[in-house]
């Protein structure tokens, strides 16, 4: 099994930062995709940004240019620096792993952008 902890989180004014980390720990071995999600009220959870099993980095259209996923493999943590925040970023943003032990989710940060 993989577990998944979520931190960063917050309150931010509008055009402000934050940096969401995720710290992955169990069968870490076995994870070879890792992303970001998101999913504010009355809406469906959307992909924000992921890590593929090429390393590749695909962001959603509504964060490109503000946001940034990264990866450090020694710390076994994803990163989303988020940038030049929106009240529409505010959502629950969650952190989730796929590999050979199937699909992880963690619990999820709260994010609100207002003034």
């Amino acid at each position: 099994q993989v577990q998944l902890v979520e931190s960063g989180g917050g309150l931010v004014q509008p055009g402000g930062s934050l940096r969401l980390s995720c710290a992955a720990s169990g069968s870490i071995f076995s994870i070879h995709y890792m992303a970001w999600f998101r999913q504010a009220p009355t809406k469906q959870r959307e992909l924000v940004a992921e890590i593929t099993s090429h390393g590749r980095l695909n962001y959603a259209d509504s964060v490109k240019g503000r946001f940034t996923i990264s990866r450090d493999n020694a710390k076994n943590t994803v990163y989303l620096q988020m940038n030049s925040l929106k009240p529409e970023d505010t959502a629950v943003y969650y952190c989730h792993t796929e590999g050979s032990l199937g699909d992880h989710w963690g619990q999820g940060t709260q994010v609100t952008v207002s003034s």
